[in-house]
């Protein structure tokens, strides 16, 4: 790979690294080529962008992007994948979901909105974390339900007082 060739990946990667929230680093070697197919294809189902790149350049962007990346960069061992999506917990999921079949791939480390999680021991911890959506879905259902008690009150209250004036009506 010429110098060209390898500052060109290192902008493409310091790009996704900048525009990207949640990241998460993955070791998949040691999949035969049906596993790491399926691997990729479900990546795709989820949405999750995966590649796999040489930790030297990954490195270079990491130093070059305007994040703090913390220990990430002492993962950069062995092989390495970057998962990039925009669910903080997908690729967490996707990985646990992989691995009732194969015991790879192996989380590296993470970087989720500007939060560090470096191990494979943080995979369930990653799970756990709620999306932008399922926070604003609790977040609407808490407010929607203090109106739902005050109108289901009303209504009863409203059934209650018309069958007392039905029941006065008719004993006239």
């Amino acid at each position: 790979m010429t110098r060209e060739e390898k500052s060109q990946v290192i902008e493409v990667l310091t790009d996704k690294l900048t525009e990207g929230n949640i990241i998460y680093l993955a070791d998949i070697s040691g999949l035969n080529a049906l596993d790491t197919s399926n691997l990729r294809r479900a990546c795709f189902k989820a949405n999750i962008k995966l590649s796999v790149v040489k930790n030297t350049l990954l490195e270079k962007a990491m130093e070059k992007s305007d994040k703090d990346f913390g220990e990430l960069p002492s993962t950069l061992k062995g092989n390495t994948s970057l998962m990039v999506s925009e669910t903080g917990n997908a690729p967490a999921k996707l990985i646990k979901e992989f691995r009732k079949k194969s015991n790879k791939p192996l989380l590296k480390g993470a970087y989720v909105e500007e939060s560090i999680y470096v191990g494979d021991d943080q995979l369930d911890t990653l799970v756990n974390i709620k999306s932008k959506e399922e926070l604003i879905g609790e977040v609407i259902s808490l407010l929607q339900s203090p109106a739902k008690n005050v109108i289901s009150a009303l209504q009863s209250g409203g059934n209650t007082l018309s069958g007392i004036i039905k029941t006065l009506s008719e004993k006239e």
